[in-house]
């Protein structure tokens, strides 16, 4: 079984960034126990429902161990020296995207909670640390965090376990599934996206980007008339 500290919880509040558009990207800890129900952390917030919150992204969990190699790559930002620098609600050492699988279901506290999809990396985040070509990079080298939906309402504090319980496609790590799907990698691996396209677990609108790329692919291979 897995199981690692969620040593931090994080939460925001929308306001707006240098580009005129509201964002609630600027996480801060939250001091336990907080409730974490259908829609996320309580007094968290995302400014556009369009592609952030929701049932199935209730809760963003960033890698805490990426911090390093980002610092590195950007020398001198302070945001990374901290926490909440990706927007995430959920920070943690030892589990990475090629570790936490589709459909992974964690007890955080007494709330469950389960992977939907990985994290699709946007301009908010290189408008937050001052470094537009982040996203780019984060697709580059696949550290992307993931998102979770919830299962059973619950309360959680930082230093909770994040305990593993189910584990029912094992095949589909967040890592593999963020490549195929956001990064190109379904280029050498096509049948993979009917598996994709089908897959019950994973967030709808990634199950329709499955579909899409299917579609363009057999298109593209198509025998003219």
């Amino acid at each position: 079984m897995t199981e690692v500290p969620a040593f931090a919880l994080l939460a925001g509040k929308a306001r707006y960034l240098a580009r005129g558009a509201a964002s609630a990207i600027a996480k801060s800890p939250v001091p336990g126990p907080v409730k974490i129900g259908f829609l996320g952390l309580e007094g968290d917030e995302q400014a556009d429902l369009r592609v952030h919150g929701g049932p199935d992204k209730a809760l963003h969990h960033y890698p805490h161990d990426h911090y390093a190699f980002w610092r590195e790559a950007r020398a001198g930002e302070p945001l990374l020296a901290g926490l909440g620098a990706f927007g995430e609600n959920i920070a943690t050492l030892g589990l990475l995207e090629d570790s936490v699988c589709i459909g992974d279901r964690f007890r955080l506290g007494s709330a469950l909670i389960e992977v939907s999809q990985g994290r699709q990396p946007c301009w908010k985040q290189g408008e937050r640390l001052h470094w537009p070509a982040l996203p780019a990079l984060m697709v580059r080298e696949r550290r992307s965090g993931w998102y979770y939906r919830v299962i059973e309402e619950g309360l959680a504090e930082p230093g909770d376990a994040l305990a593993l319980l189910d584990r029912p496609l094992p095949a589909w790590t967040v890592r593999r599934v963020f490549g195929l799907l956001i990064a190109g990698d379904h280029r050498t691996d096509p049948a993979a996206l009917t598996d994709l396209a089908g897959m019950a677990m994973l967030f709808a609108g990634w199950r329709a980007r499955a579909a899409e790329l299917r579609a363009l692919m057999a298109n593209s291979t198509a025998e003219p008339d």
